[in-house]
């Protein structure tokens, strides 16, 4: 005989889960086996230790910057910690003019750099290129180093330029400090030069050395930044979204130099992004960008396009930044307090545990497998968000993830008790399951909605030393519902057609005599024995609740039929 709809549909549910399943431990082993995963979840800053960096801020006139500049430098270091997938770090300030940034594991050199970099971004029209050769070859073959530029050389250009693409800039002492600038030397950085002079500097790999015009824009017109592939070539690029004064300013000076390669005026085509004095793109103006959405291309990877994207997106310090020290720390709270956190997780899941098995003997079981199903489930996408989003469990997600251990025993009992409902009311213990499942979901829906919504709230308005507890309770929550639809239902729909079960077996937690279900059907009264006079007031209690759930129609069917028994015992009576 073929299995009945509700039976098929719960083996395909199960079955769904078992993919599941697999597919998240599938992810994690790939994870693994590139090197970036691994099988035990990352820990937090206060489990685990990690890299401590003091930043000592530096100010032109030597003075101790202000606490409104030492937060706000914090706040962007932050947001570019947290952008490198660190999770769970502490930046704070110290003594007036430090901030100190420590961070779970080693930091690498990658994120050194997003820390302390400035990110001073400006755009500048290309007005001449060149090799980065500082010599020449003389007729006689021997090379021979630029001279030194003279001071007394003219510094004024000829004529008042136009535009940052004028070639009137180049007046004969810039063209003779470009000849003799050295890209190799380290102290040729032109991170601070002025804004409304021409700049000599080189790209950042040093093989090629420009004359840029004054700046036209700055980063502060930058909105937004993201990376992402070319769709045409497919290299990684920065997308950049300017503000509407960047939009306008930027749509003219594209016009420009877009006539300019028309005209055939190459490099005076280029538009330079210059990031901290250096140039990290000179792309050719190739179209009138007047939407305010430009791209910066080059000889990107997609770790360096995010590293940019990045420190673009979150602005420049309002402060210069220099490393006053870098230690290792050890773990605030230790793994000793780990393990009492953990042992505390074990007995409340004990006690859990024993209350369901008391209670709702071997249904308890099924919570017990629930919430089993949920540790599985939680612990390998803690793994796997630990090396997509550089997720770390601190002590107070360690917390929440005992905390939730609860709220899912909460969901099961409301389950359990609508069951028991229906049982009561004389219904069949597979009717009971769906229509207590019915019943039951939509109250345990809304109150895993509020848990939810108070979870992103805290997450968004607390602390950072709360946002773990934060997380990991809305997540389990999301596990919890997950569960409750894709395995504790179709468990139950299956095992209601067992016969231990569906038998109403006295150990199976659904029998109905010890539920106090008073009648088998609608209309047909179970006949109560008087074993004890608690007994016989328990059913009587039951009755009556009986009675008052029925609906007209029914007590109108249940006064015929016992008129009808009257009728006829009247009747053999007489005989």
């Amino acid at each position: 005989m073929a299995s009945s709809s509700p039976v098929r549909h719960a083996w395909k549910v199960l079955l769904s889960l078992l993919i599941v399943t697999a597919a998240l431990f599938g992810v994690n082993t790939i994870g693994v086996m590139l090197g970036k995963s691994s099988w035990a979840p990352e820990l937090a800053l206060d489990l685990q230790g990690g890299t401590q960096i003091v930043l000592g801020a530096v100010t032109e006139d030597g003075a101790d910057p202000t606490q409104e500049q030492l937060d706000q430098a914090a706040a962007i270091i932050r947001q570019r910690v947290d952008a490198a997938g660190v999770a769970e770090a502490d930046v704070t300030t110290e003594g007036g003019r430090n901030i100190v940034v420590q961070i779970p594991g080693t930091a690498d050199d990658e994120t050194r750099a997003r820390i302390q970099a400035s990110a001073q971004l400006e755009f500048r029209s290309v007005i001449y290129v060149g090799d980065p050769a500082t010599e020449f070859v003389g007729e006689d073959g021997n090379a021979t180093p630029y001279p030194s530029p003279d001071p007394s050389a003219n510094d004024v250009p000829t004529a008042e330029p136009t535009d940052g693409s004028d070639m009137a800039w180049v007046t004969e002492r810039l063209q003779s400090e470009f000849l003799a600038f050295d890209c190799a030397d380290p102290e040729n950085t032109a991170a601070d030069a002025p804004e409304d002079e021409p700049l000599i500097t080189c790209d950042d790999t040093g093989a090629v050395k420009y004359i840029l015009g004054p700046m036209e824009l700055s980063g502060d017109a930058i909105d937004d930044a993201t990376s992402g592939r070319a769709p045409d070539s497919g290299a990684w690029t920065v997308n950049l979204v300017l503000d509407g004064n960047g939009t306008d300013v930027f749509g003219k000076i594209s016009q420009r130099l877009y006539q300019n390669q028309l005209d055939g005026l190459s490099p005076r085509d280029q538009f330079a992004f210059v990031l901290d004095g250096k140039v990290i793109s000179a792309p050719q103006m190739n179209a009138q960008i007047l939407n305010g959405k430009p791209s910066i291309s080059g000889s990107f990877t997609q770790e360096t396009a995010e590293t940019l994207a990045d420190q673009l997106k979150y602005g420049a310090l309002p402060l210069s930044f220099t490393t006053e020290s870098s230690d290792t720390v050890s773990a605030t709270l230790g793994t000793q307090q780990l393990q009492i956190g953990l042992i505390a997780g074990l007995i409340g899941l004990a006690l859990v545990a024993l209350y369901s098995l008391l209670s709702y003997r071997a249904l308890g079981s099924v919570i017990i497998a629930s919430i089993a199903v949920m540790g599985i489930l939680t612990y390998i996408i803690v793994c796997i968000l630990a090396w997509r989003l550089g997720f770390r469990l601190s002590l107070a997600g360690v917390a929440g993830l005992i905390v939730s251990i609860g709220f899912t025993a909460d969901s099961f009992i409301v389950y359990f008790e609508r069951i028991r409902d229906e049982l009561r009311d004389g219904k069949s213990i597979t009717g009971a399951v769906e229509d207590g499942w019915g019943r039951a979901k939509r109250t345990i829906y809304i109150s895993k909605s509020i848990n939810i919504l108070a979870a992103v709230v805290l997450y968004i308005l607390a602390d950072s030393t709360v946002k773990g507890f934060a997380f990991t309770l809305g997540l389990t929550t999301l596990i919890d519902v997950f569960i409750f639809v894709i395995f504790t239902h179709p468990v139950m729909q299956l095992l209601a057609r067992t016969r231990f079960f569906g038998g109403g077996h006295k150990l199976s937690g659904l029998d109905p005599d010890a539920l106090g279900a008073v009648y088998r059907t609608r209309t047909q009264y179970r006949q109560v024995a008087s074993a004890t006079v608690g007994r016989a007031a328990r059913n009587s209690r039951s009755r009556a609740e009986a009675e008052r759930r029925q609906t007209i129609a029914e007590r109108k069917r249940a006064e015929a039929l016992a008129g009808d028994r009257s009728t006829d015992a009247g009747s053999e009576g007489e005989r």
